[in-house]
């Protein structure tokens, strides 16, 4: 009945009796219960999500210290951004570097493993997904690797390289400026596999095998084939998911390189976007500022995410 219902209001907007505004009211009225039911998570949605975003960009254009009115300046803190901040512009730098690297192997190395999980049998594909997924989860991961690479001889790297003759002294691995990016990298991919890599399971889970069937009369020959053209067309709703996640995480992994680099890092060769705006938000309490910088990733994530949403229309096609 709500169905027909809809279809009258389109048709009633097309022929320009009723506008979109009305065709809206009309149908929340015939769905008020669907929509009573959505109202505490938008609730919940716009208050934590939306509305720091909007309250972000509008005090991106202020002064503001959080203990004196905001006072508008207009477009002063992008100008100070792109023309007097260095150390921003190396933000920038470091942080598409990082993301440009880890977004897209950690994306491909979850789609992957993934597909490889998917073939095994049951309960070796819950033990196989507990391994690969439990990194992403620990709390304290940044610890292995600080022992692993430790500036000192008790490393574990640092001991062996030294027991074979290779090294003299302790190499400081997170305050060289020539290992702190590439060991950042590694431990970004090797906690890349969370809930991307867990919806990229699920969505595997849940295609109809027929569909490889018909692919076989159709002409698919091979695995690479199936995967081209059934398995991706059919998972495009968790590859979107994933990609979003991917873009989310390669953006804003900043907690673990300051656990394990320190704040800043060494020659600020590791300080990222997220690095600048917990500097000026949490530090020196430059709120516009800080705003300033949150609206700039904010619109940097949005592209990226407009690029692997274009990318990902091209799949199977």
């Amino acid at each position: 009945m709500s169905a027909k219902i809809e279809a009258n209001a389109k048709k009633a907007v097309n022929r320009g009796e009723i506008t979109k505004w009305q065709a809206a009211v009309r149908d929340m009225k015939v769905n008020r219960v669907a929509y009573l039911m959505v109202a505490p998570f938008f609730l919940v949605f716009f208050v934590f999500t939306v509305l720091p975003v909007i309250l972000s960009l509008f005090f991106s254009f202020t002064i503001f210290n959080m203990l004196e009115p905001p006072k508008f300046i207009f477009m002063d803190n992008y100008i100070r951004l792109i023309l007097d901040d260095d150390i921003f512009l190396l933000a920038i730098k470091n942080t598409l570097i990082f993301a440009a690297i880890t977004g897209p192997v950690s994306y491909l190395l979850s789609l992957l493993m993934a597909w490889f999980i998917n073939e095994l049998t049951p309960k070796m594909r819950a033990f196989v997904t507990t391994i690969f997924y439990a990194p992403s989860i620990s709390g304290q991961v940044y610890l292995i690797w600080t022992i692993l690479f430790s500036g000192d001889q008790y490393g574990y790297v640092n001991g062996l390289l030294m027991k074979m003759n290779v090294i003299t002294t302790p190499i400081q691995f997170f305050q060289n400026p020539s290992y702190i990016m590439p060991l950042v990298i590694v431990v970004a991919l090797w906690t890349s596999l969370g809930t991307a890599f867990l919806s990229f399971i699920a969505g595997l889970q849940t295609i109809d095998r027929s569909l490889y069937e018909a692919a076989a009369m159709d002409g698919v020959k091979n695995r690479w084939q199936e995967l081209w053209y059934v398995t991706l067309p059919t998972m495009k709703p968790q590859l979107m998911f994933g990609a979003i996640m991917a873009i989310t995480s390669s953006f804003g992994f900043g907690g673990v390189i300051t656990a394990l680099c320190g704040f800043p890092s060494t020659d600020y060769v590791a300080h990222t976007i997220m690095h600048h705006l917990e500097d000026y938000g949490s530090q020196r309490f430059e709120m516009g500022y800080a705003s300033a910088i949150a609206t700039i990733l904010f619109f940097f994530m949005i592209g990226a995410n407009m690029l692997v949403r274009k990318i990902l229309s091209k799949v199977g096609s």
